[in-house]
């Protein structure tokens, strides 16, 4: 039964996207919903795109292993970064007019640079995708009672979120968002209240929290640690900054105003409801201790789904996994959209002459499907979890697509000659060292943000000077270089 009515919801989720799918006629709906989208719907859409299953599973199980310290990069990193996109990099963007965050290197720097750090992009959404069908398939699993294995739920749950992507992009993002983070604040809220109850009140499972040192979040005063913090802090708060899934709903906004305090918004709102399932999961410690080890030794994602099934009433079960639900199709349509995006529009579209609206919007919509299939059999494939999934997709944007955008944006020095450099050094540099000193004291990214710095500095002071104004004038620009092709 429970299984069936979270199967009904799923229905009712794909028929809001297909409604949603009749707004589209050219490529800019489908891509960022025709700039049209009021304030309500893009902090729907920043808070439930980050309130993944990354948050509900990954960052949960993570708590009741290692505190805080192990959520420096998500929820701490990930809400910086919306709220540093927001206030700093939103209002700039906007005004650009562009489609895709590739289109902003195409127009700052060379196709060069556009190309290169559109596959950055891309290949960052390996991971982050991956994340929300592994989820997923998770949930199958646990709903069917094992009858559904975890693999076989990734495909189910990859072609359900495929459908309402597949026809009605940004505008069923959105749509279908709305309504999802609804269930997901509500439904969260009250299974937590039932947990707290349970666990002996919320007094009794903070008090246990603090005195196991789950609450500790700052580094040591040793170097080593202060610098893995800081790294982690880094890798999420920089490195999804120049991220087409933040960039699309900025980009899909009314205007300025509603680009600008919708993400902020959206990123504080993050933060504090992100503690939301770290209290309902730690409560189960308390609830059932003996169940919360058995899972720390085979998986524990499944500790929070488990204790869903095993201790509360059948009402409660509904609403949590039509929660858990909303949340991961919420952040894979999102993210899934983001890179079939800048492939379709960055890489495919300059080799092809001539493309026209109705061809740009076929081969996004083909890109969704690849990506798609590649994405599910990744998920499958990997023996990486959740946290670890998201937590490694954004070092390829924080070595190598991070400097190239600030710069861009605001040093009028930045140049191609620093943009190359930047590129070359910062993901060179992080990837020799990701391949042949993994487990060094300092993360590579961060050796490989460093060396970016270094390439883009150097680059903008001997180069020749960029004709390109950081705040001005680019929207017109851009918007005629992007009619013109």
């Amino acid at each position: 039964m429970l299984l069936w009515l979270v199967i009904g919801y799923i229905m009712v989720s794909i028929g809001i996207g297909l409604y949603a799918a009749t707004r589209v006629h050219n490529a800019r709906d489908y891509i960022v919903a025709g700039r049209n989208l009021p304030f309500v719907l893009v902090l729907a859409m920043v808070f439930a795109t980050w309130f993944g299953a990354e948050t509900v599973l990954g960052i949960s199980a993570t708590f009741i292993d290692e505190g805080f310290r192990g959520l420096i990069s998500d929820p701490l990193g990930a809400s910086i970064c919306l709220v540093l996109f927001g206030l700093i990099f939103a209002r700039p963007l906007y005004r650009m007019n562009l489609l895709t965050l590739g289109d902003f290197f195409r127009v700052r720097y060379n196709r060069q640079a556009e190309m290169a750090l559109s596959t950055c992009i891309i290949v960052s959404y390996l991971g982050w995708v991956g994340a929300q069908f592994a989820a997923l398939g998770l949930v199958f699993n646990v709903l069917s009672d094992g009858a559904i294995s975890v693999n076989e739920g990734v495909f189910i749950g990859a072609a359900v979120v495929l459908v309402y992507t597949l026809f009605g992009g940004m505008w069923s993002v959105a749509m279908t968002t709305f309504v999802q983070m609804i269930v997901i604040v509500l439904g969260l809220l009250y299974v937590t209240w039932l947990a707290g109850d349970m666990a002996g009140g919320f007094d009794t499972v903070i008090a246990k929290a603090a005195s196991e040192g789950k609450l500790n979040f700052l580094p040591t005063l040793d170097t080593l640690d202060i610098l893995a913090w800081t790294a982690a802090l880094l890798t999420m708060a920089l490195g999804s900054i120049p991220q087409q899934d933040v960039f699309q709903r900025v980009n899909s906004s009314r205007n300025e105003r509603v680009a600008v305090w919708g993400t902020t918004i959206g990123g504080i709102s993050y933060f504090f409801f992100a503690a939301v399932p770290l209290f309902l999961a730690y409560s189960a410690t308390l609830i059932d201790a003996e169940m919360v080890e058995r899972f720390m030794d085979i998986d524990s994602q499944l500790i929070l789904p488990n204790l869903i099934v095993g201790y509360m009433p059948f009402a409660a079960q509904v609403i949590f996994f039509g929660a858990l639900i909303s949340v991961i199709m919420s952040t894979a349509s999102g993210t899934l959209l983001a890179p079939s995006a800048t492939f379709s529009e960055n890489i495919l579209k300059p080799f092809v002459s001539n493309m026209t609206d109705r061809g740009l919007l076929l081969s996004t919509r083909l890109a969704v499907v690849a990506f798609t299939l590649i994405v599910a059999t990744y998920a499958v494939s990997t023996d990486a979890t959740i946290h670890h999934m998201v937590e490694s997709a954004y070092r390829v944007t924080l070595a190598g697509a991070f400097v190239p955008l600030a710069a861009g944006l605001f040093w009028k020095r930045a140049n191609n000659l620093g943009a190359g450099l930047a590129i070359v050094l910062g993901i060179g540099t992080w990837l020799m060292l990701e391949l042949f000193v993994p487990e060094g004291d300092v993360e590579p990214q961060l050796f490989g943000l460093v060396a970016s710095a270094l390439g883009m500095l150097v680059g903008g002071l001997i180069g020749p000077k960029s004709h390109h104004r950081p705040h001005a004038g680019h929207h017109h620009a851009a918007a005629a270089t992007h009619h013109a092709r």
